[in-house]
């Protein structure tokens, strides 16, 4: 192949290509359960003892508009519920049902099957240097974020 025909690739490029195959896929796949990739999210991100909601959205990167509009649906379909913290009562703590249990426990194991045939059909050394080229870009791009 020669130079002019050489494939040019962009970090970004790729990483966007790749998460909206994925975003795809995850959202065909909660669409047969009758949710969505951002609420499959949230209720593998809701912890037991309850999850002040405030701390979803920038764990999941949603915007509060979104998270808020998310978290109203998934309480109309039953997945999750809202109590004030006992202790700091400007919190809100987000807690899952037993059918917000349910789903989380199948979103957790289609995230899981996917992982192990990804991590299969990968190399164990390339699969080292794509965790080392990940962690180098999320130091990367600390770096730009503080140059802000």
């Amino acid at each position: 192949m020669s130079k002019k025909e050489e494939k040019v690739y962009m970090v970004d490029v790729v990483i966007r290509h790749l998460w909206h195959k994925m975003s795809r896929m995850y959202n065909q796949k909660a669409n047969d359960y009758g949710v969505s990739i951002s609420v499959g999210f949230i209720l593998l991100n809701v912890d037991q003892e309850g999850t002040p909601s405030t701390q979803l959205g920038p764990k999941m990167g949603m915007e509060p508009t979104s998270l808020s509009r998310t978290l109203k649906t998934m309480e109309e379909k039953g997945l999750i519920y809202r109590e004030v913290d006992t202790e700091d009562k400007r919190k809100v703590l987000v807690f899952l049902t037993k059918d917000g249990l349910e789903k989380r426990r199948i979103a957790r194991q289609v995230v899981l099957n996917f992982n192990d045939r990804i991590v299969s059909s990968i190399p164990k050394g390339k699969l080292k240097t794509f965790y080392e080229v990940a962690e180098r870009l999320d130091m990367s791009i600390d770096r730009e974020l503080s140059n802000f």
